[in-house]
């Protein structure tokens, strides 16, 4: 079954981490996208840019309106997912608890599982 283990960030905590800690949060991705390839759990991973970047479009009116960012009021952000195949939800919360912000105050995994996919391909 696949799984979506999804990044919520919040921009202070991580304007707060020593460069070590930074660092530690790279290398602990690394081993985590090491290790699930080699198990053949890996799917995918994307990291994605801060919201300031983003555009969102909705409705107003009837019309069609693109505004810049989201503007939530929480500060917490998607910052990217991680998509993996895997026996049952009990091994997609053990592998989440291996990703590295798990281990970081003020930073949270949030484990979803795919109902639906459509990759692209005949």
């Amino acid at each position: 079954m696949k799984y979506l283990i999804v990044m919520h960030i919040d921009p202070t905590v991580l304007e707060n981490l020593t460069e070590e800690q930074q660092q530690a949060i790279g290398d602990g991705h690394t081993a985590f996208m090491a290790a699930t390839k080699e198990s053949g759990e890996f799917i995918s991973t994307q990291a994605l840019g801060d919201p300031s970047t983003s555009k969102v479009v909705r409705s107003r009116g009837g019309d069609l309106e693109v505004t810049d960012g989201p503007f939530a009021e929480a500060k917490e952000f998607l910052g990217g997912f991680y998509l993996v195949d895997v026996e049952d939800e009990a091994r997609a919360i053990e592998l989440a608890k291996q990703i590295p912000d798990a281990r970081i105050p003020g930073l949270a995994l949030e484990i979803r599982p795919v109902v639906f996919a459509d990759l692209g391909t005949d």
